[in-house]
């Protein structure tokens, strides 16, 4: 079986978010159970300076805006995994964010960009750009890869069958229609049956229409999307197409997120010698200049600051979370006023509340180890992968119940019934705290709760325990995704795409 996996980042190369985790980790399990895969990355200069003894294979162009595009074929760092690159420094040479400009704008050619990569994709699947080698499966992740499969729609004697993964379904990268026109694309799929949507072109509709099977990045994220409230606007498309759309949970790299083994962390732990994360924390409330009072329940939130995430949620219930006693630690960036009204809170409470508006990594990996509990109030969550970090390192998940939090955290009030028991508890399996409406009341609320339940110690480290129990490894998701391909490779024919959407 022969899978090209076709996304925009990739761990620990470039990540802007959850999707460089998933493509850092996903294609090397795919590989360690028995298939030929193999990766595209567009060439942003973090990309190709990364990979590994790139060597050109063939050059095409004059194409999408530039002179020339170059297909390189090299190897992901410390792996066996091929990967090739396009290169195309018109299209990708460009400082800071991939997609967005220095004044926080997209750029103005980013459909010229990916349509180059969903075209080159296409096209290397089908087997034009390295002649030793074709794949059966093309696996598009995210709106970046939309315009692959009606390239490949387009082209009746491919045999290549197409999976498009929906990461988040808001970034849908839409552009003018006439911005399409030249894109190489047959004025067909131009149509409101094709990508066009409202009067503009789609590439996420693109990839909803015209692959052979979506998934989801988690079961209830699958489900949610075809109703009005999370569906973007494409809850219609996707409700036509709900029989080829499927949730398979992200996974976690174990490898990268292992407190036993994490290489920055003042002291390691695990669920049977937790020592190591009282150290931790003290480390983080040190550094952070907050007090050093190990009995202070400790929330930490490792986000972009945005809508979608619950960041302004939180910033309404914060006063509430100072006055009982608890402290907070933020990292990430985002929406100017939610900067500002956290560094505000930060300035206000010194030794009660740190933020710092950046992505680092390392202090990601501290923040989630030192932590008590980790803060993910989201309106709406594809899969979301911090609250199974934060399962990994003990640090019980704060969660809204939707998508993949709701997938994977279990109420701390949660009763387990066995089956045929006539009612009898058999105890909790709880690994933290859920709740459900998107109000700073709600959020108020489950966070008293986390503080009520962290002042009884035994219960506590029970859920800690509990928590770190939780298998969320890349493994099983992996075994869904190859099954999916199979059950593509036994089709006699291509899937029917939607009409009249």
């Amino acid at each position: 079986m022969r899978v090209l996996h076709a996304a925009a980042e990739i761990f620990p190369l470039l990540k802007t978010g959850g999707l460089a985790d998933v493509i850092g980790a996903l294609p090397a399990v795919l590989r360690s159970q028995g298939a030929d895969v193999r990766l595209l990355l567009p060439g942003f200069p973090a990309i190709r300076e990364g990979l590994v003894e790139l060597e050109t294979i063939t050059g095409v162009g004059p194409a999408f805006g530039a002179a020339q595009l170059f297909i390189r074929r090299g190897r992901v760092p410390g792996s066996d995994l091929t990967a090739y690159l396009l290169e195309a420094p018109w299209l990708f040479d460009r400082p800071g964010n991939p997609y967005l400009d220095r004044d926080g704008s997209e750029w103005r050619d980013n459909y010229r960009r990916f349509a180059a990569f969903g075209w080159v994709a296409a096209h290397l699947a089908y087997g034009e750009f390295d002649p030793g080698w074709r794949a059966d499966i093309l696996h598009c992740h995210d709106w970046h890869c939309g315009l692959a499969p009606a390239y490949l729609h387009a082209h009746p004697a491919s045999r290549v069958r197409s999976v498009f993964t929906i990461h988040n379904l808001a970034y849908q990268g839409y552009f003018p229609l006439e911005e399409f026109r030249e894109l190489a694309l047959a004025p067909s799929l131009l149509s409101p049956e094709g990508l066009e949507f409202h009067g503009q072109g789609n590439f996420m509709k693109s990839g909803l229409v015209f692959a052979d099977r979506l998934t989801t990045v988690s079961p209830r994220y699958a489900q949610e999307i075809c109703t009005p409230e999370f569906g973007s606007g494409l809850d219609g498309v996707l409700s036509m197409r709900r029989s080829r759309l499927s949730g398979i949970l992200n996974g976690v790299d174990y490898q990268v997120w292992d407190p036993e083994n994490d290489p920055w962390l003042p002291a390691s732990f695990s669920a049977f010698a937790l020592e190591g994360k009282a150290v931790c924390k003290a480390a983080m409330q040190a550094s952070a200049g907050l007090d050093q009072n190990p009995r202070a329940p400790l929330f930490a939130v490792v986000s972009r600051l945005a809508d979608q995430k619950g960041a302004d949620l939180l910033l309404a219930a914060l006063p509430a979370l100072v006055r009982q006693g608890a402290q907070l630690i933020l990292l990430g960036t985002g929406e100017r006023f939610l900067e500002e009204g956290f560094a505000a809170a930060a300035a206000a409470h010194p030794r009660t509340v740190w933020a710092r508006f950046n992505y680092d990594e390392a202090m990601a990996h501290r923040m989630v180890a030192a932590a008590d509990v980790i803060l993910v109030p989201s309106r709406f969550e594809p899969c979301g992968l911090t609250q199974m970090y934060g399962l990994r390192y003990g640090t019980l998940p704060l969660v809204r119940r939707v998508g993949g939090l709701a997938d994977t955290v279990v109420d701390a009030d949660a009763m387990v019934f066995p089956s045929g028991s006539g009612g009898e508890t058999e105890g909790t399996t709880a690994t933290g705290f859920v709740f459900e409406r998107a109000t700073p009341i709600a959020l108020e609320a489950a966070i008293a709760r986390a503080i009520g339940v962290y002042a009884d110690v035994d219960r506590w480290r029970q859920m800690m325990r509990n928590a770190m129990s939780r298998d969320y490894s890349w493994a099983a998701s992996a075994v869904q995704y190859r099954d999916l391909y199979e059950s593509l490779l036994v089709s006699p024919a291509r899937q029917a795409t939607a009409t009249s959407v």
